[in-house]
């Protein structure tokens, strides 16, 4: 019987094969579904979708959780083990990772690992459990959440044990009572995946909590400003920071997207005597924006960090304004490359909220996305198990440190904060220039040596020159007599 069955739906499916391959082979383009090949290769399926989206509803579709382009070649960049030049740290010996923001305000910022939870808002994103779980996770292994772009979610408050405040261009938690509360005050003027774009939440959209933390009045809408209302000028800025560090003595930053206007943007800061800088880069995640703010815009995370470092250690600041890197932040070898090109710390969005659905996802799968369970008000928001999230989470940031601490031995180092850029080169000549790392195939002593080569290269040969020039410098220096 079961054989029978078996012989007929293979033969109804091989009858069905052949009709179908032999229409493919008949039909012209115009009548061949084949055509959706060629098609969605020239556009892309992303463009292709995102299409269907903007001519059924006339608006820009918000696209969750950035960027899907990898703008920072991360994996470009590679770690130089030492043994014996430099000798390994011994095992025996521990790996310091805990990280101080803000060394100079009344009451410093001291994390227990170099990674935060970035900022990702109650409401505006995320749901109160989801935030919950956020909060302990962080509290358990000793780092701090932030607030996003939200009013004061008093659960999330009583969660975490280290609370990095935005004082946002909503103005939800820009009051006195509420950003007093804050172990840090990170003062939001943009973000990676928006810029400074302003945001709406309808008034259907906003249930009776999210009301209560964001104080908004019954039939309001929800409105991030393009601009932070009050600074209109940097001297009004300036007077903002000075303020705010007054009235709490906790640390005051500020956060924006990276930019090419970067180093105008810091020496801004820097004269305003903000504590620390968070840069969130083009690959910065969020949870809904326009794909042109997302793709097309802002400059990413891995110069944006290294072009920061470099300006604040030229204007003498680097030991004063604590660098905080975020946006596509995925590895602990992301991280740790974030580290060696001269952040302080890191925040990470994307990966937390993968690592806090965990093994959750099954509750939502095959019909709807797993991130509905963490979601604001969507249809799996109440399926999620806090504890259960809170454990996967603080799994995943201790899993992702002792990654990172394992790196450390192998680089003679024994504190995280001791990696530079000198325990970096890249294979990728115009990565190591514009970063300043050292170039893996040519010796320390023959890198200015290579990139004289290097400048002598026509233009219209750039494309291929890795492989020419790498071979040429290697004869040369093989002519070369030993010093």
């Amino acid at each position: 019987m079961y054989k029978w069955i078996g012989n007929m739906i293979r033969s109804v499916v091989n009858e069905t094969i052949d009709k179908a391959v032999e229409r493919l082979a008949r039909d012209q383009y115009t009548e061949n579904l084949f055509e959706m090949i060629p098609s969605s290769k020239k556009v892309g399926i992303i463009p292709f979708m995102e299409t269907l989206m903007r001519s059924k509803t006339g608006l820009p579709p918000g696209r969750p959780l950035g960027s899907h382009i990898r703008f920072s070649p991360w994996e470009k960049l590679l770690f130089n083990p030492v043994h014996l030049f430099r000798f390994p740290t011994p095992d025996s010996v521990s790996i310091g990772t805990s990280v101080t923001i803000g060394k100079n305000a009344k009451k410093p910022l001291t994390i227990s690992i170099p990674i935060m939870i970035a900022a990702m808002s109650f409401g505006g994103a995320l749901s109160k459990n989801a935030k919950i779980a956020l909060a302990k996770a962080a509290t358990r292994i000793g780092t701090a959440t932030n607030t996003g772009e939200a009013g004061l979610l008093e659960e999330e408050r009583a969660a975490a044990g280290l609370l990095i405040g935005q004082y946002n261009r909503g103005g939800w938690l820009n009051t006195p009572e509420k950003y007093g509360r804050m172990d840090a005050i990170e003062i939001q003027l943009g973000q990676g995946a928006q810029g400074s774009s302003s945001q709406r939440t309808a008034a259907k959209n906003i249930g009776p909590e999210f009301r209560e933390a964001f104080g908004i009045a019954e039939g309001d809408d929800a409105v991030i400003h393009s601009r932070l209302p009050g600074v209109d000028t940097k001297e009004d800025f300036m007077k903002l920071v000075r303020r705010l560090k007054a009235e709490t003595g906790v640390p005051v930053g500020l956060k924006f997207a990276a930019t090419h206007h970067l180093e105008k943007e810091l020496q801004i800061a820097i004269e305003s005597e903000v504590d620390f800088v968070t840069i969130d880069g083009a690959e910065g995640g969020t949870h809904a924006a326009a794909p042109i703010l997302e793709d097309d815009l802002g400059l990413p995370t891995l110069f944006a960090i290294s072009r920061a470092a470099d300006y604040l250690a030229a204007k003498g600041a680097a030991r004063d304004v604590s660098l905080i890197a975020t946006g596509g932040l995925i590895t602990p070898g992301d991280s740790m490359k974030a580290l060696a090109l001269g952040a302080n710390a890191v925040y990470m969005g994307t990966a937390v909220i993968m690592a806090l659905i965990g093994d959750q996802a099954a509750k939502t799968l095959p019909f709807e996305p797993p991130t509905g369970l963490v979601v604001y008000n969507a249809k799996a928001t109440e399926q999620l198990d806090v504890e259960r999230s809170e454990m996967s989470l603080f799994h995943f940031l201790n899993a992702t440190v002792r990654e990172m601490e394992l790196l450390c031995y192998s680089l003679g180092k024994t504190n995280i904060a001791d990696v530079a850029k000198s325990d970096l080169c890249s294979l990728d000549p115009f990565l190591a220039k514009a970063v300043g790392v050292d170039l893996g195939y040519v010796s320390h002593e023959n890198q200015d040596k290579f990139y004289g080569e290097f400048h002598r290269i026509p233009f219209a040969d750039m494309p291929n020159i890795t492989d020419t020039v790498a071979r040429e410098d290697a004869e040369s220096v093989q002519q070369t007599p030993l010093q």
